[in-house]
């Protein structure tokens, strides 16, 4: 799809390697998906975390409806192929817990339900979180990958998570972080953007300085499945000093070339490009098509 030049933004670029190492089992303890950037220079690395994979299919004709649970990094995978963002590798992270009561490959980012199967009111994240943790310190330590050159998308709880997780890093960094680590570096607690698709916040941060990670909140308005809390974008505001919102029709991931258009928008202006042969390459990748 192709963005309009006065849409383009061209970031200078810190200096790493060109091609990073990929990632392997050793070094992730949940299955994944990577995809190094189709065009050789891996410049920004896309981490895809799938939702918890609840897609309702209303009948028009009668009062059934049915719910799927349950989703895996594959999806997404198959999404981080289509998107070819330029200069972008992608990795699709499988969610750490088995969803119980389910005989199929469902999994969760954190404990969702009670011992009688009712939806937690409010989870504990932690569980997904301390995975991404170390998934990304092993990207910035083990693979070379710059940590404002990371960029999270994320579904459903799969949004929550990526929203939770850029507090967490970004306290995790503020304490050690002066002044001369004002540029982007490797450790000083930004991450290059985070989209996530109706996933809000699950905590309340307080911070005496705010986040400048950009962040992009995608939700419906008028399905009761996907709405966000009242307050959700309240609570991003409290914690990031960047946040977009838009609102959209489709109650779940965008399968329209209308519903990425924003998202691709938004990515053209916080994904970094790297200098080749004295000219920057420009953002235009395509839209995926419904999965």
């Amino acid at each position: 799809m192709a963005v309009p030049v006065s849409e383009i933004h061209l970031q200078e670029t810190f200096h790493s390697s060109r091609v990073k190492k990929v990632p392997t089992k050793a070094d992730i303890s949940v299955p994944f998906s990577y995809l190094a950037s189709d065009d050789g220079t891996d410049e920004n690395l896309l981490i895809l975390l799938h939702g918890l994979g609840m897609r309702l299919v209303s009948y028009v004709s009668s009062t059934l409806n049915q719910a799927y649970l349950g989703d895996t990094h594959l999806p997404f995978s198959n999404l981080g192929r289509q998107l070819k963002l330029p200069q972008t590798a992608v990795l699709a992270l499988r969610a750490p817990e088995q969803v119980p009561f389910l005989y199929e490959d469902a999994f969760q980012w954190y404990t969702s339900f009670d011992g009688l199967g009712e939806l937690i009111e409010r989870p504990n994240p932690t569980p997904g979180l301390d995975l991404l943790e170390k998934v990304v310190k092993h990207l910035i330590d083990g693979c070379g990958w710059p940590s404002h050159r990371i960029h999270l998308f994320g579904f459903a709880q799969g949004g929550s998570v990526a929203t939770e997780f850029g507090i967490k890093w970004w306290k995790m960094h503020r304490a050690s972080q002066t002044p001369a680590d004002s540029p982007p570096s490797t450790t000083n607690g930004t991450l290059g953007s985070i989209v996530s698709i109706s996933g809000p916040l699950l905590s309340y941060p307080t911070l005496s300085v705010k986040n400048p990670t950009p962040i992009f909140i995608v939700h419906n308005l008028f399905s009761s499945e996907a709405a966000l809390p009242a307050d959700a974008i309240a609570d991003l505001k409290k914690g990031y000093a960047s946040v977009t919102e838009k609102t959209s029709k489709e109650p779940g991931m965008p399968s329209s070339r209308a519903g990425w258009r924003p998202i691709m928008e938004f990515w053209s202006t916080h994904l970094g490009r790297r200098q080749v042969d004295g000219l920057y390459e420009v953002m235009s990748g395509a839209t995926p098509v419904s999965r």
